[in-house]
């Protein structure tokens, strides 16, 4: 308070010690509502105040009279009572005095609710710690009453700080005073806190900034914005065209609804918000959800968006469709695989066909040798050590079968066929491949298109898949043999072009392979069987007569899952398809017959003679598999069934076959058949009897009886 006395003598020219007293001076300030150009009309109502200004006087006299307090001073009136109630009552505005210094004179209810600072607290101080630290070093408060002073009139806005520190933003109006010399005696100040008004400024800002990023031109990103909850508040065209959602019917709804269901019950969209707070930034990739539930692969980048208050407003949210690119990606990498498993196992091939082909040539010589030596041994110990060595010779010529075909050096006949129909014929001796705890099933496409193939090499293939996939099930499963026509894309199989495909798959519910056995599962002697129970060859030797005979195989495996081993075989496409194959292939025109018995030496025995007969041969083991066959193959000619099997019998199986297949010939046979065989009251008497064991020219005199 010294000081300001010192600096307000130093203004009048006068002694500290003999200041003059201090003048009071009322100023009136009328406002009307009706009056346009009113300095407050942002009040919004009509109100009178008067402000008490303190100022040092010049050359005040000693004795004051209203006309010489009015000369030196405000023009106005003096109204002590309107004075105490703007004091008391005008709360929206600070308006206090400054003197030509700057420091503060007076204080008004208003500017001790916005600032905080009583007047026994703030008189006396200079104004400028109002200010923030960075106005007050770039010198604002100095630079105002100077404008004030030398334009007339200050008007600005910016933030103001409060007692407890806090801060505001603020409208500041500073006019400047003179008296009737036009001496400044000092300045008066009007500060309203707008803080909320300049928050819905910041707020319509940041939306026409958001509106003016989110270009509704853009159609390959989808371009919206979040709320800090994860809700939708903006949406663009390009968001639409890739999600499928319109703006009405995705504004205000959580964007958590791309997402996939897993990602959903994993907290996934949640966390991706977390993270964009965090690091200010999220990008990551995944499968996103369209609203036809549709999935699509999407590159997703969200930003964390603050106000200049540096609170966060929400998010910006850019999501591409990648899958495209990712499918790309994808089947480059397949291709580079494919490409890498076939110069591997063409590299394996070449060598393995070389060995294989030496030592076929010297087991040749063996095998004539001991033709030749068992002619000349009569000793029966001597004969036995010759089959032995025979036997071992015909083992060793197999297996080097075997690795011809891995080689693809295997010489093959290859004719046209319809797999159904080998499959079919073969049907038995896959059943016995399998044990009792197996389910076994055959789904054959009706439709299915012809090939070209080695039917005696796809066979044994076959049968090694089988025999494979019952080894994975030791406890029990289900075994699937499936045949469809299938179009492949280029490449979408190993290495094969595009086009129509015969595939012959092979599926079971066993142990299924790891990663490392499925990247080994088609390499020479690889076998995860114990010693003893397996060369390793099946698998590789199925891989080459498929790729020999010009396609490829697919392995699907999971661990614990199962296996599925598909075979993609060239189809025979054009005039003759798949419906007119019966005249082209090596049995052609022939009938067909259906031989069925519970022993398996017997049902061999039975397929070989019907097989000399030039029939095309479909076989049993027991009479609900026959009636599966007669199902899907209408077209069979002859039963030829045991009478006594489990379940049902030959004569139930010859009733229900006539139903299937009428016209179809039907001969019984039993090595135990009933006393009365000829007697018409006796089941067999509907059909045609042979007794076990038969010779062929029995059963060709039966067939001739039976027309």
């Amino acid at each position: 308070m010294e000081e300001l006395k010192a600096a307000r003598a130093r203004q009048n020219h006068a002694d500290p010690a003999e200041s003059p007293p201090k003048m009071h001076k009322s100023v009136h300030f009328q406002q009307n509502a009706a009056s346009p150009k009113s300095s407050f009309t942002d009040l919004g109502k009509a109100h009178s105040c008067s402000v008490e200004c303190t100022f040092p006087a010049t050359n005040p006299p000693r004795q004051t009279s209203m006309q010489t307090l009015q000369k030196n001073n405000f023009s106005g009136v003096i109204d002590t009572p309107s004075l105490t109630q703007f004091v008391s009552g005008v709360v929206d505005y600070a308006i206090y005095m400054l003197s030509p210094e700057g420091y503060v004179n007076s204080w008004n209810a208003g500017a001790q609710r916005f600032k905080g600072y009583t007047a026994d607290e703030i008189i006396g101080e200079h104004f400028s710690r109002f200010y923030t630290e960075e106005d007050k070093a770039s010198g604002l408060p100095d630079r105002a009453l100077l404008t004030a002073q030398t334009e007339g009139k200050f008007e600005d806005e910016g933030w103001r700080v409060r007692k407890d520190s806090t801060r505001f933003w603020a409208s500041v109006v500073i006019d400047p005073i003179r008296n009737d010399d036009g001496i400044l005696v000092g300045f008066a100040k009007v500060t309203r806190d707008i803080t909320e008004r300049k928050l819905t400024e910041q707020a319509l800002h940041a939306s026409e900034e958001r509106f003016r990023l989110l270009v509704k031109g853009v159609t390959d990103y989808a371009i919206y914005m979040l709320s800090p909850e994860g809700m939708v508040t903006e949406w663009n065209t390009g968001a639409e065209r890739i999600k499928g959602f319109t703006e009405r019917e995705i504004v205000g709804t959580h964007f958590s609804r791309f997402y996939t269901e897993e990602d959903r019950a994993n907290g996934l969209p949640a966390r991706a918000l977390e993270r964009a707070l965090a690091d200010g930034r999220l990008e990551s990739e995944g499968w996103r959800v369209r609203k036809d539930g549709t999935h699509f692969w999407a590159h997703v980048v969200i930003d964390a968006i603050h106000n200049d208050m540096g609170e966060l407003i929400g998010f910006a949210k850019i999501t591409r469709d990648i899958t495209e690119r990712r499918n790309a990606a994808l089947s480059l990498e397949r291709t580079k695989e494919a490409l890498f498993q076939s110069q591997k196992l063409e590299a394996m091939g070449k060598l393995t066909g070389g060995v294989a082909h030496d030592f076929n040539n010297l087991l040749g010589v063996v095998v004539t040798g001991l033709e030749l030596l068992s002619r000349e041994v009569k000793t029966p110990s001597a004969t036995r050590t010759i089959e032995s060595m025979q036997r071992a010779a015909k083992r060793g010529a197999n297996l080097t079968q075997q690795l011809l075909s891995f080689a693809r050096q295997q010489p093959l006949q290859q004719e046209k066929y319809n797999l159904n129909r080998v499959i079919g014929s073969f049907e038995a001796v896959l059943r016995r491949a399998c044990n009792e705890t197996i389910r076994f099933e055959i789904e054959l496409d009706p439709d299915l298109r012809p090939v070209l193939v080695d039917a005696t090499q796809f066979e044994a293939a076959l049968l090694n898949l089988v025999t494979n996939a019952g080894d994975a099930m030791p406890r029990g499963g289900t075994l699937i043999v499936q045949t469809r026509n299938v179009q492949l894309d280029h490449h979408q199989v190993g290495m094969l072009p595009a086009g129509q495909f015969v595939a012959v798959t092979v599926k079971d519910t066993g142990t299924g392979m790891s990663a490392d056995v499925l990247a080994k599962a088609t390499e020479p002697f690889f076998t995860t069987k114990g010693p003893g129970m397996g060369t390793g060859l099946g698998l590789s030797q199925v891989h080459g007569l498929v790729r020999q005979s010009g396609g490829d195989m697919l392995l699907e495996t999971e661990v614990g899952e199962g296996t599925s081993i598909s075979l993609f075989l060239p189809a025979l496409v054009g005039d003759n398809d798949a419906a007119e194959t019966s005249s082209t292939e090596t049995n052609a025109g022939n009938d067909k017959a259906l031989v069925v018995d519970d022993e398996p030496d017997v049902l061999d025995m039975a397929i070989e003679l019907f097989t000399t007969m030039g029939y095309d041969v479909l076989s049993a083991n027991n009479s609900e598999d026959a009636l599966e066959i007669l199902l899907r193959t209408p077209n069979v000619d002859v039963l030829f069934a045991d009478v006594l099997m489990p379940g049902m019998d030959g004569i139930a199986l010859g009733h229900r076959a006539r139903e299937l297949v009428p016209g179809i010939k039907i001969l019984l046979a039993s090595g135990y058949p009933a006393p009365a065989v000829h007697a018409t009251d006796s089941p067999l008497a509907a059909f045609n009897f042979i007794n076990k064991p038969y010779r062929l020219a029995e059963i060709m005199k039966m067939l001739r009886k039976a027309d």
